[in-house]
């Protein structure tokens, strides 16, 4: 078969989860699950971190909710981070959804639709991205405290820098805002969750340490992409590799070509800078990444191999990030539709 395949721990993932809501010292510990789980397949991971223990969900928009509703029955209660945009009455209505409005405009057009309906409130602490001002949320208040909103929460712009001084001034803007109440309240993802007890609060949401990602240093791999070789040749020095002739053979070198490319999430721009795993041999890629091929350098391996590891336990999405200059979530949600998908364990 010539179709790489990527492979999903979920024992891996629901440990992931247990160790997280260890780390959350009491606090309720929910699981973001937007973007089809971070890309690795919202009908097999949701099911996999409920039966770890997680009763409240997160995802960004209505629509998600829907296909996440199907995924989990009734029962454990699902957020919707955009909050209540037009034309999602009937979605919020029929899946069940618990939009957490982000301005008072969201929270008149809930009420006037869904009269009664759960809602939870997003206030803004200082990321200035999504949520209610402080004088905003000064003004509606007491409206919306009376009608018991299902949590009051807000998103760190810094977790992931211990040492930032922004996660201490929205702890502060946080707490003035919400001290007192009686709803629960929620601060942290994942960064928040390890910096510590007074972030924690009553509900935690991790999301990126679930799947294997930074910061959570101690996360197991969820996802594990493995390329099949489709050919293997040898390449004289003075030879070039792919596209443009942007590499040149400096030694005789073993040349593998695998299947996998951009149009699967392995972005071009790493190429000079990544690596492939044969066994336990590092073997670099060569020549340009291109839309379904990757030449790779597996000279000093053992043997010719079948696959080619690119996520795994070798190097972590995250390490994978580092070589196209960006972060594990990007590395995560562009694994595209055609690899072959097969989950484990859970």
């Amino acid at each position: 078969m010539a179709t790489a395949l990527l492979t999903v721990d979920l024992d891996a993932l629901a440990l992931n989860w247990t160790n997280l809501d260890r780390a959350g010292g009491g606090a309720e510990t929910g699981a973001v699950v937007k973007a089809d789980a971070y890309g690795l397949g919202v009908a097999q991971v949701a099911p996999a971190l409920a039966r770890a223990g997680a009763r409240r969900f997160f995802v960004a928009l209505a629509e998600e909710g829907i296909a996440l509703r199907d995924a989990l029955g009734q029962g454990p209660e699902i957020f919707v981070f955009n909050g209540h945009m037009p034309g999602d009455a009937a979605t919020i209505r029929d899946a069940g959804l618990v939009p957490l409005v982000n301005s008072i405009d969201q929270m008149v057009m809930h009420v006037e639709a869904l009269p009664g309906h759960p809602f939870g409130i997003q206030l803004d602490s200082g990321m200035n991205r999504l949520g209610m001002e402080p004088a905003e949320w000064a003004a509606l208040r007491e409206i919306a405290l009376a009608q018991n909103p299902r949590l009051v929460m807000s998103h760190l712009a810094c977790a992931d820098e211990p040492d930032h001084p922004m996660n201490r001034v929205q702890l502060d803007a946080f707490r003035e805002m919400t001290d007192g109440i009686e709803a629960p309240r929620s601060l942290s993802a994942t960064g928040g969750i390890l910096l510590g007890a007074a972030y924690h609060f009553d509900v935690t949401r991790p999301g990126v340490g679930l799947y294997g990602g930074l910061p959570f240093v101690d996360a197991q791999p969820v996802a594990h992409v493995d390329l099949p070789v489709i050919q293997v040749r040898d390449v004289a020095p003075g030879e070039t590799v792919g596209y443009g002739n942007t590499w040149t053979a400096g030694r005789p070198t073993r040349v593998a070509t695998v299947a996998g490319g951009y149009a699967d999430g392995i972005h071009r721009i790493m190429g000079p800078h990544a690596y492939l795993y044969a066994g336990e041999t590092r073997c670099p890629i060569v020549g340009r990444i291109s839309m379904d091929l990757i030449g790779v350098d597996v000279t000093d391996a053992p043997e010719v191999p079948a696959t080619l590891e690119f996520l795994g336990r070798h190097q972590s999405v995250d390490t994978v990030a580092d070589a196209a200059g960006t972060i594990g979530y990007e590395v995560l949600t562009a694994l595209g539709p055609r690899y072959a998908r097969r989950y484990t364990g859970g």
